[in-house]
């Protein structure tokens, strides 16, 4: 009974995810962690010394996530069944595979209306200026935000539930919804999100690799996969560049380049050796990599938890 509580919510969470997404209308529990880190945020990042307030307020959010999650499910140990039930519900909404590959299909529906709606579609899923992206960097930027947020969205969740079950899933989840608010080289949040940034890091270290080898398995590439850790650490990110690596070696295309983020230009090193123009329906193909990547991990995880632990 023990392992079917561990594999019955990994694998009804993932289906639940494949068939109903993240809808706009269903309460979600990174909205109340999005609420409590604002809240932190304008109480706390005012006046020095801002490092130290920003780190205390990540462990507090942190360590508390993790405390109410492992509370919970001690109460639930006893009943089975409404464990199982609401340990489903949470590893669901610690994964964002549907709604990642659905946002970035929106952005290549509208821009096949027309630029400035594919510019204007894309400014909701990235941080970089969309007003001057032609056609191609605007296809460029789905790719990469669907490599890197494959790590970040699904496959980091799927690892630490893997090896802390609910509470080390949204445990992960506030780290790395505290790194996508306060976590910015910028004048607000450079000293008070630095502390959240770096944690994000080591939360992704392992995750991220792990998703660019899985990538390269399910596609037959892994031939690439030395290239794909040299060409990796190109990125500025220590974690990101490893996906998007390994989606332009499958795909044969280039990321990377300068970008403006927030008025600043950033000058990204290129990664990839093709610049090939990216079609519209190579869309389908990437979605299947990621469809593929995540059920690989979901197996792999099952495997290794029955066997293994």
């Amino acid at each position: 009974m023990e392992k079917l509580m561990f594999l019955l919510p990994l694998i009804i969470g993932y289906l639940l995810d494949l068939l109903l997404g993240d809808p706009r209308w269903l309460p979600h529990p990174i909205r109340l962690f999005g609420n409590l880190i604002a809240f932190g945020e304008r109480k706390l990042n005012n006046v020095k010394p801002l490092f130290l307030k920003g780190a205390l307020l990540t462990i507090v959010l942190t360590t508390s996530t993790f405390t109410f999650f492992y509370l919970i499910q001690i109460l639930l140990k006893p009943y089975p069944v409404l464990y199982i039930i609401v340990q489903s519900i949470f590893v669901f909404y610690a994964l964002a595979n549907k709604s990642l590959i659905q946002e970035g299909k929106a952005v290549f529906d509208e821009l096949a209306k027309g630029i400035v709606q594919g510019r204007k579609r894309l400014s909701w899923i990235v941080g970089r200026d969309t007003s001057q992206l032609n056609e191609q960097q605007i296809k460029t930027a789905v790719f990469e935000t669907l490599s890197e947020n494959l790590s970040d969205g699904v496959i980091a969740p799927l690892f630490f539930y893997t090896i802390l079950g609910v509470p080390g899933a949204m445990l992960y989840k506030m780290v790395n919804t505290l790194d996508s608010m306060i976590g910015y080289k910028n004048d607000r949040y450079f000293y008070f999100g630095k502390f959240a940034a770096k944690l994000d890091d080591v939360f992704n270290y392992i995750p991220a690799r792990i998703t660019a080898i899985i990538m390269l398995i399910v596609t037959g590439k892994i031939q690439y996969v030395a290239t794909v850790f040299k060409e990796g650490k190109k990125h500025t990110s220590p974690n990101a560049g490893y996906p998007e690596a390994a989606l332009a070696y499958i795909m044969k295309c280039r990321f990377g380049g300068p970008n403006y983020y927030h008025g600043k230009l950033v000058d990204k090193p290129f990664i990839g050796e093709h610049n090939r123009q990216i079609a519209n329906d190579h869309f389908s193909t990437v979605a299947k990599i990621n469809h593929a990547t995540t059920f690989f991990f979901l197996v792999l995880s099952s495997l290794l938890y029955y066997f293994c632990l």
